[in-house]
């Protein structure tokens, strides 16, 4: 089912903290809400399972105006970051729960939970309390209430925050995979690019109560409409410099330019914002334009290296593989792939390259 938002806004006393904003969020599918913290996330999940009433516009779910409609009395499912689970209940209770509320037959409960237990591989624990469960445990005890609910519409905030590293990268594979076949609309709050990404579906980013783009995930990703998009879908930080387009150039300094895309040529020449990810600045020898700056941080973790400089005034990231080792202060060769530049005006629209 569709979940719409039709100039939805909210407002605590002369504090927006929701902007009007008009969304379609794919239904039947994977949605993802994406921004740092602050910027809305946990505020519209709450408008859209009707914990909160919008001071302007209308919620509109499966065709029809649920605005004003309690949580009590829809079909939604919500999962937050901390684990939420009933301390004196056993985990099939904790499943079983928000099914004996509306009255299912014990037969059909015992069922549910089981599916759904084998599901999350928490057959083993049913007759465990939350307090003899690992946090994974807990979260997936969590995740499993809030599908065996059989909900139309789930909401997923930041679930996965507060576990370890290697479980977090065990259910992020999993939970598109066990809504799949659902049919229900699943919406996923997170902070992190990465995971956005790899979760698939269609995003939706936003910045401080704006929601400034939805559509397909590598899609927003690949082409930001604007550069608070291109922003929010990255990390470390995309790099953004102001240059100018000089007749077929684009200039960054003195001693670095490159041929500007051939749909910038057109354009009258004038000042350009330059954004490029940081994993399209190279370590020197690698393809893309050479340029020079000066080390201020290196980090290395192994895998990979970061390293911050100077160029043309501003602070540069650069994310390669391997082990680059730099010395903060002194000059190092960098390769900017340009290709892969992004390129926006004055207002921060997206020039089309």
């Amino acid at each position: 089912m569709s979940l719409e938002f039709h100039e939805v806004a909210l407002q605590v006393g002369a504090e927006p903290h929701i902007h009007p904003t008009t969304l379609r969020l794919q239904p039947g599918g994977f949605n993802t809400l994406l921004g740092e913290t602050l910027a809305g996330k946990t505020t519209l999940l709450r408008l859209m399972a009707g914990l909160v009433r919008p001071t302007a516009g209308a919620v509109w779910f499966g065709g029809r105006d649920v605005t004003g409609v309690p949580v009590q009395r829809r079909r939604v499912s919500m999962v937050y970051q901390q684990f939420i689970n009933y301390s004196n209940l056993s985990v099939f209770d904790n499943i079983a729960s928000p099914l004996r509320v509306t009255g299912t037959p014990a037969a059909e409960i015992k069922a549910r939970v089981g599916t759904i237990a084998e599901l999350l591989r928490l057959t083993p624990l049913l007759e465990r309390r939350p307090s003899e469960l690992s946090g994974g445990q807990q979260q997936r005890t969590a995740l499993a209430r809030a599908l065996v609910k059989d909900a139309e519409l789930v909401l997923l905030d930041e679930p996965l925050a507060n576990l370890d590293y290697k479980l977090r990268e065990s259910l992020r594979d999993e939970l598109p995979r066990l809504f799949a076949d659902r049919g229900c609309t699943v919406i996923y709050a997170t902070t992190e690019p990465a995971e956005a990404l790899l979760l698939g579906g269609h995003v939706a980013t936003l910045h401080q109560g704006r929601v400034t783009q939805f559509g397909a995930c590598t899609e927003v990703y690949r082409e930001p409409a604007d550069l608070t998009s291109a922003r929010v879908f990255s990390d470390p930080p995309i790099n953004v410099a102001t240059a100018s387009k000089s007749g077929g150039d684009i200039v960054l300094d003195e001693h670095v330019r490159w041929p500007a895309p051939l749909a910038l040529r057109a354009l009258p020449d004038g000042p350009v914002t330059v954004a490029l990810r940081p994993h399209h600045v190279r370590a020197a020898g690698a393809a893309g334009v050479a340029v020079s700056g000066r080390v201020l941080i290196c980090e290395i973790s192994g895998s990979e290296s970061v390293v911050h400089f100077e160029l043309a005034g501003t602070t540069w990231v650069c994310l390669a593989h391997g082990v680059h080792s730099r010395t903060v202060g002194e000059q190092a060769g960098f390769a900017l792939d340009v290709d892969r530049a992004l390129y926006f005006d004055a207002a921060g629209r997206r020039l089309a390259a």
